[in-house]
């Protein structure tokens, strides 16, 4: 049996799940969010809580088990708390700037790179260097984190690009001069 899959989940004030024709929907002060889940697990709304089920006894199910019960679980935090990625820009010139809907950043290369923030995703810059990606869908939230940093991947010699906050990068020696 999946651990993780059997656990159930609290329900925080001020959110309501409901769940119709194997579809959840979670809807809470920051925002509202559905997800089809997979036909071989049931999920049972009570009073406080939310349960995952499974309907037979193979593998397959219970992983599905356990992805339904961590999607779940997100889609819970993310109505009451949301979710944020932290990224830092280093480098001579490196900058990024908010322009309406999209992100404007100048990571070195001959043209500023434009990109186009999704709806459900707010995004702060502070300092010109910061970045603070927010929302309330975990994955929409790390993957707009990751396209940021896939735009300047922070090099190991001087370490200019764009990281995770709290990203460690490994340094190398750059080349020395022979005698």
């Amino acid at each position: 049996m999946s651990r993780i899959g059997k656990k159930l989940i609290k329900i925080p004030d001020k959110v309501k799940v409901s769940v119709k024709n194997r579809k959840l929907f979670v809807e809470g002060p920051k925002g509202k969010i559905d997800l089809e889940y997979h036909e071989t697990v049931d999920v049972e709304v009570k009073d406080d809580s939310v349960a995952v089920k499974i309907k037979g006894e193979l593998d397959s199910n219970r992983a599905y088990q356990g992805l339904t019960r961590s999607l779940v679980n997100n889609m819970v935090t993310g109505v009451s708390q949301g979710f944020t990625k932290e990224l830092t820009i280093q480098g001579i010139g490196y900058r990024a700037n908010v322009k309406g809907s999209s992100l404007m950043l100048s990571l070195g290369y001959s043209h500023p790179i434009e990109l186009l923030v999704p709806d459900d995703i707010t995004i702060k810059v502070d300092k010109n260097v910061n970045i603070k990606v927010s929302g309330i869908d975990k994955q929409k939230v790390g993957h707009f984190a990751s396209l940021i940093r896939a735009q300047r991947k922070p090099e190991p010699f001087k370490g200019k690009g764009v990281r995770y906050k709290d990203e460690f990068i490994k340094r190398k020696a750059g080349k020395s001069a022979a005698k």
